[in-house]
């Protein structure tokens, strides 16, 4: 039996500052780190919690890696943010100007909405059943 877990992932990004506003206000995520690693570059993680996994933000430095910020996954959702509270979370992240790209819908396995971060990336904001 395997005791592996995920721990983070790394999602390209703009500019270090505006990601961290973001993922800590719109999103309410924890920043865990901030480091300076010289010549410009920061080790930056966020996470919705204290525990599991995080985000490694990582500043897109040349023309190919910007292109790619917020297309990682091209055009499908790439992460889902488990939630406790679906509606109150929706609610805030309405009320700081998140973009979704439909309605909150009922599944069978929860509440779930598709949004995007504040560089197009796709996410589900999901409260299980």
């Amino acid at each position: 039996m395997s005791s592996n877990s995920l721990g983070l992932v790394a999602l390209l990004v703009h500019d270090y500052d505006e990601a961290i506003r973001f993922y800590t206000q719109a999103l309410r995520f924890r920043l865990r780190e901030d480091s300076d690693r010289g010549g410009g570059r920061r080790w930056v993680v966020v996470a919705p919690g204290e525990g599991g996994a995080g985000l490694v933000l990582v500043r897109a430095e040349d023309a190919a890696r910007q292109a790619l910020v917020g297309r990682q996954c091209g055009d499908s959702v790439f992460l889902f943010l488990d939630s406790a509270d679906f509606w109150s979370d929706y609610a805030h992240m309405r009320a700081h100007g998140v973009r979704f790209a439909e309605e909150p819908r009922e599944e069978a396995y929860g509440t779930v909405v598709v949004f995007h971060d504040l560089y197009g990336t796709k996410w589900d904001l999901l409260q299980r059943k």
